[in-house]
């Protein structure tokens, strides 16, 4: 599989926190069928089943034909990752671009929450990897941009997660997810202070790069 880069249209589609989980939880998993993956999300099958048809239709997901039979269709993921390298495309589609990042938000709250519970029940090196982290800096727009693409370099030189793929003895997935977060409240006092309006003008800007689910 490739990585599918936005366009509106594509935006437009995955812009529902229902969606950008069903697309993550099929490229992490491998094919599904919607009423394993409602189960999964706590949803009626026939709302998955809508979400899915739709996603389809996107061209994000794509029936498995090896798979499924007359009563049950399975679904598999057509790309390997997400990728938004359009700058203007939060300007041009802000509502759709809110969409969607408020659904990756959801899929990165729902993967965090499942691991911590899973965690009393983890192997002890597990827990000792186990890994929640966070820093405040003192950026310039560029030196995020920047800090980015340095953490991105170093998460690509381990093997990427692929289900069936071989891998060494005792590896398993691991999540690993990256938030470079402006404060809120100091990006608006600042723009306040330039007399470049009030706080939270622009809030879906800077929303390009990576969608990981």
């Amino acid at each position: 599989m490739t990585d599918v880069v936005l366009d509106a249209k594509g935006l437009r589609a995955l812009a529902h926190p229902v969606r950008v989980q069903l697309v993550g939880l099929l490229r992490m998993y491998g094919p599904s069928t919607a009423t394993r993956l409602a189960e999964r999300l706590g949803l009626a099958s026939g709302a998955t089943s809508y979400h899915l048809r739709q996603l389809a239709a996107a061209g994000f997901v794509a029936e498995d034909a090896s798979l499924g039979n007359a009563r049950e269709r399975w679904w598999r993921a057509v790309h390997e990752a997400t990728v938004i390298d359009d700058d203007a495309l939060a300007e041009q589609e802000p509502e759709a671009m809110l969409g969607y990042v408020q659904g990756i938000v959801a899929a990165h709250t729902l993967r965090t929450q499942l691991a911590v519970a899973a965690y009393p029940d983890l192997p002890k090196p597990w827990r000792d990897a186990f890994n929640m982290s966070d820093w405040n800096l003192q950026l310039t727009p560029e030196e995020a941009e920047e800090l980015s693409g340095e953490l991105r370099s170093v998460i690509e030189r381990y093997r990427r997660f692929a289900p069936g793929a071989d891998a060494p003895a005792g590896s398993q997935c691991v999540s690993v997810t990256l938030h470079v977060l402006p404060d809120p409240a100091a990006v608006g006092g600042a723009a306040e202070a330039r007399g470049e309006g009030p706080a939270g003008d622009g809030a879906a800007d800077g929303a390009d790069g990576q969608g990981g689910a």
